[in-house]
């Protein structure tokens, strides 16, 4: 059983440790809220450590903490920079501890062909200076999901194989060397998706006579998603192993859906937990697959085991998860993210002001962006403009470079944009009353996809940049792997900036 320290960095002082409702709302609730997929649990004494896949957001793979396994804060990212062999799909990042070394094992494009292969990178301590050591596993057309186990004192290592193969996807393993850097001996084949229902994110125990071999199964990701949880069971390792005739044993309930892909911790009592990721029905897509925990029982020696969700449901305020900056730190807040394959922000504080500049690509429409992981669908952001120029400044919800949408200043008018199906539509606009005045803007979503935007100068009221009638459907945003991001955005020529100040994100979902 695990039970080492993960890597963590600086912790951040906004909440984001519980999925966000109103007073009247009751819920089994996710630990770890908003995008948190693949994740992978460890304990160090007291503590537990969590890391989870951030896909194409930058920094990469996000590290929380928690003393209880419910409460749980953001430390910040394993890589502050991808490295260098990288050209994106951060997936399914796997810590281990071995012999006074700090492990993670992780899933990334290679940026000269595209293809998913298995990476390392190890320090001597657990919160900072993880030296990449580049690729360990290349396989076929794809290698992902790493899990590493320890039989005896030999270290193996499993992953997924030929998923975009044209055949049935395996579970492979190697055993792997005492410096945790390099495969030995040959390739062995664990188990194979004879029923073409899916095999990944698999997870090992022992238990008395048995390893038990637990792995995902159904399609991952977006709102047709089917995922769960089955188990399998060898008096062997390497197996075969014999699947448990009353499979899913996690799966759909009331309050989730397309639960899977986690890995277990022992806490200090000697109760076994699972870390998992699973999409909430109502919030879905909109906030991605979100941490929870649930306890893995046993009835009796060599018998199979069951998971007992969380029986408490809870009550909290949506007040206590917003956001409020007023950047007067010296550093921004460790919580901002990017899609780093299409802008490359610069980001400083200054006097209670964020400015914000730097390179992208040009088919971004959005220019540069910095961007929050979103705990519910519904929500109100505003932020003041302090600058005036003829670049694009303003308040965007990200999907990727041609999905997104928003609202900015612009020399002296206000655009209400859109980018969809490589094709960027002004949806409204309209002249600023006092141009060298600073503006302030307000973005509004609700729980079915819709979003409204205003703006105010002064002492002014609220006044609506209105396409049309009709409030702009949003449903097109949430790319197929992860939650759209509401946030900051800057377009416009090199040397120019934006200059924000008073950002915020208040959830007003009726219940969650």
């Amino acid at each position: 059983m695990k039970s080492i320290l993960r890597p963590l960095l600086l912790t951040i002082a906004v909440p984001l440790s519980i999925l966000t409702t109103t007073s009247s709302a009751q819920y089994v609730n996710a630990v770890i809220p908003g995008d948190f997929a693949d994740p992978s649990l460890i304990r160090k004494g007291n503590r537990y450590f969590a890391i989870g896949t951030s896909s194409e957001w930058a920094p990469h793979f996000p590290m929380f903490s928690s003393s209880n396994l419910k409460d749980w804060k953001q430390l910040g990212y394993v890589f502050d920079k991808a490295p260098e062999w990288t050209g994106g799909s951060f997936w399914a990042p796997e810590y281990y501890f071995h012999k006074g070394t700090y492990f993670v094992y992780y899933t990334a494009r290679r940026k000269s062909d595209g293809i998913s292969c298995i990476g390392v990178a190890s320090s001597k301590y657990p919160d900072r200076g993880f030296k990449d050591h580049g690729i360990l596993i290349e396989h076929g057309k794809e290698a992902i999901d790493a899990f590493v186990f320890n039989d005896n004192g030999q270290l193996y290592i499993s992953f997924k194989a030929y998923g975009l193969d044209g055949r049935p996807i395996e579970i492979l393993g190697s055993k792997l060397s005492d410096d945790g850097l390099s495969l030995t001996g040959e390739l062995f084949s664990m188990m194979k998706d004879t029923e073409g229902k899916g095999l990944e994110g698999q997870s090992i125990l022992k238990k008395d006579d048995y390893y038990y071999f637990f792995y995902s199964a159904g399609a991952c990701c977006g709102s047709q998603c089917d995922y769960n949880v089955g188990v399998a069971r060898s008096k062997t390792f390497q197996g075969p192993y014999e699947k448990y005739d009353q499979n899913p044993i996690l799966q759909e309930n009331e309050f989730w859906k397309c639960s899977g892909h986690g890995t277990f911790v022992e806490n200090p009592e000697g109760k076994t937990f699972y870390l998992y990721h699973a999409y909430h029905k109502q919030s879905s897509v909109f906030t991605g697959r979100q941490g929870l925990v649930a306890e893995l029982q046993w009835s009796g020696k060599n018998e199979w085991p069951k998971f007992k969700e969380s029986n408490d449901p809870q009550t909290f305020q949506a007040s206590a998860y917003d956001v409020h900056e007023t950047f007067t730190g010296k550093t921004p807040s460790r919580f901002w993210q990017w899609d780093f394959r299409n802008s490359t922000p610069v980001l400083n504080q200054q006097k209670g002001t964020l400015h914000l500049s730097g390179s992208y690509k040009e088919n971004n429409a959005s220019g540069v962006v910095a961007t929050l992981r979103p705990v519910a669908a519904a929500y109100e952001m505003t932020v003041t403009v302090h600058n005036q120029n003829d670049a694009l400044k303003g308040l965007v919800i990200y999907g990727d470079a041609n999905q997104a949408i928003g609202v900015g200043a612009e020399g002296d008018s206000l655009k209400f944009w859109m980018a969809k199906d490589n094709k960027t539509t002004i949806l409204s606009t309209s002249s600023i009353a006092h141009p060298k005045l600073p503006v302030q803007l307000k973005l509004k979503t609700d729980e079915d996809a819709h979003c409204r935007v205003y703006w105010k100068q002064k002492d002014g009221g609220w006044q609506e940049l209105k396409e049309g009638a009709q409030a702009a459907g949003i449903s097109f945003l949430p790319p197929w792997d992860r939650s759209p991001r509401p946030g900051l955005n800057f377009k416009g020529a090199s040397g120019q900036e934006a200059v924000f100040a008073d950002f915020s994100l208040v959830y007003t979902a009726k219940d969650q």
